[in-house]
């Protein structure tokens, strides 16, 4: 009969420690890939806005080249006021020079000739007609400068709003791109520090089994053999004990579980019972996710077993209420001992 030496922390627990930790890893394996696509995603509207931002640097640059031209045009359209203003004065000067006033009939009687009254007359129109012209070329030319001028300063305005507008979504990009990337530093770190208690807990279960099978084989070498026996159900007539070397059968009674003996791992059908109570078990252990009472005429105490829709579990405990093939399971909560509730399973023992 093998019987297993449990430590302090049940293998039970560690098993339930080793699932947790697994678990999380799978979680934070899923969270790492979600925020690295994250990360993939604000590289590109980064690098998106950057180039976004570059071009309305390369337009503010031309807008600059753009006033500096429209500057040079407007000290042109100055020195062509200056020179057409000139040439006004110059052509009052001349009007001057016959009187002072622009006249037809000043003209004709300052005149000698009928000839010379044409040609002043003729002189005196085209002095009004080129100063009409000069002054509707002067506020050509300031209309065109003012326009450009405005539509340079709206262009200037709107630009500078967008390139703002881009810069301040560019910093807020690289926070949360910074953001980002600590956050995936910080599961990849807890991956490992996971990874690191897995493999202790690997190993100190490992460590335990080893000394459990040390303990078991001086026990064996101690005390006589004994069979193990497991149950079967009985049917309508009697059976009888398969009998250790030696020894003679033994009738069974109908209606009692009949044991047969166990050589290595065996398979049993069970009634198991979800239970949740606090404290320790029949055999001094804390109670934790793993631990099962059994029958220990049944299952030895100290028995590993693995239990379908459970998982791998010790036998650690005794009840009043669990004789033959009945095994109550430890949940950690009354809801998950709830919706165990009782079941039969076919579980298998390891000798």
């Amino acid at each position: 009969m093998v019987v297993l030496a449990l430590p302090p922390s049940s293998g039970a627990d560690r098993s339930h420690a080793l699932g947790r930790l697994r678990a999380e890893n799978a979680n934070l394996a899923s969270e790492t890939r979600s925020a690295v696509l994250d990360l993939y995603s604000l590289d590109m509207r980064l690098d998106s806005t950057r180039a976004e931002l570059g071009t309305l640097e390369r337009r503010t640059l031309r807008l600059e080249g753009q006033r500096a031209e429209i500057g040079q045009q407007r000290r042109l359209a100055i020195l062509d006021s200056r020179l057409s203003e000139d040439r006004v004065a110059s052509r009052l000067r001349y009007l001057y020079d016959y009187g002072t006033t622009t006249s037809s009939l000043d003209v004709l009687l300052g005149s000698s000739s009928l000839e010379q009254a044409l040609t002043r007359l003729d002189d005196v129109d085209d002095v009004a007609t080129s100063n009409e012209g000069i002054i509707i070329q002067l506020r050509s030319a300031k209309d065109r400068l003012t326009d450009l001028s405005d539509q340079l300063a709206q262009r200037e305005r709107s630009l500078t709003e967008t390139t703002r507008a881009l810069a301040t979504t560019v910093a807020e990009l690289g926070q949360a791109q910074a953001q980002r990337s600590a956050y995936i530093a910080s599961l990849e770190d807890q991956t490992a520090y996971n990874a690191t208690a897995i493999d202790r807990l690997s190993a100190q279960a490992q460590a335990a089994e080893e000394r459990s099978q040390l303990l078991a084989r001086a026990r064996a070498a101690r005390t006589p053999a004994q069979p193990t026996l497991v149950v079967q159900p009985t049917q309508a007539a009697p059976l009888v004990v398969s009998p250790a070397p030696g020894e003679e059968p033994v009738a069974v009674d109908q209606g009692q579980p009949v044991l047969t003996p166990l050589g290595g791992p065996q398979t049993i059908t069970v009634v198991a019972t979800g239970y949740n109570l606090p404290g320790r078990t029949a055999t001094g252990l804390p109670v934790g996710y793993g631990v099962v009472a059994v029958d220990p005429a049944v299952i030895p105490l100290g028995a590993h077993m693995t239990v379908p829709g459970y998982g791998e579990a010790v036998a650690a405990d005794t009840g009043g209420a669990i004789t033959g093939s009945r095994i109550d399971l430890w949940f950690p909560t009354v809801a998950q001992a709830d919706a165990w509730g009782r079941r039969t399973v076919t579980i298998v023992v390891n000798g």
